[in-house]
């Protein structure tokens, strides 16, 4: 099995520019129940990047509660460790598993094709052993 086959594609992701605030991050993680939002390269030869609940959580301790002078890019994650959609599925798992990573994206000719998360890889599992 490949990792296009499991992915989310990324027509269902949600993104967000680099230079946009915290505030707005948070706003969109909650309007579409997500915990994490792809920023966007600055350019074609650029680097996606990641924002999670747990980045935000981190800005918020270290200003005081006061995120309004940060933007995406002071608390993303860039570049991101990512694979190929044609990767084997038990390459990218093992991956994931060893070296405790939540989300994997799924990046070819430095383009974004989606997201790979340990709930995909769980789901795969529940699917394969009937649970």
């Amino acid at each position: 099995m490949l990792v296009k086959e499991v992915m989310t594609p990324r027509e269902k992701l949600i993104s967000i520019d680099q230079t946009a605030p915290v505030r707005e991050a948070l706003s969109l993680m909650k309007q579409h129940q997500i915990r994490a939002l792809i920023v966007d390269k600055n350019g074609q030869n650029g680097a996606y990047g990641l924002v999670t609940f747990k980045n935000i959580l981190q800005s918020i301790v270290a200003e005081d509660g006061d995120i309004d002078l940060l933007n995406v890019y002071d608390i993303a994650v860039s570049p991101v460790i990512s694979v190929s959609q044609y990767l084997e599925m038990k390459y990218a798992a093992q991956m994931m598993v060893k070296n405790s990573i939540k989300r994997l994206l799924v990046i070819d000719n430095n383009e974004l094709q989606g997201i790979l998360t340990m709930s995909d890889l769980i789901g795969v599992l529940m699917d394969d052993n009937d649970i």
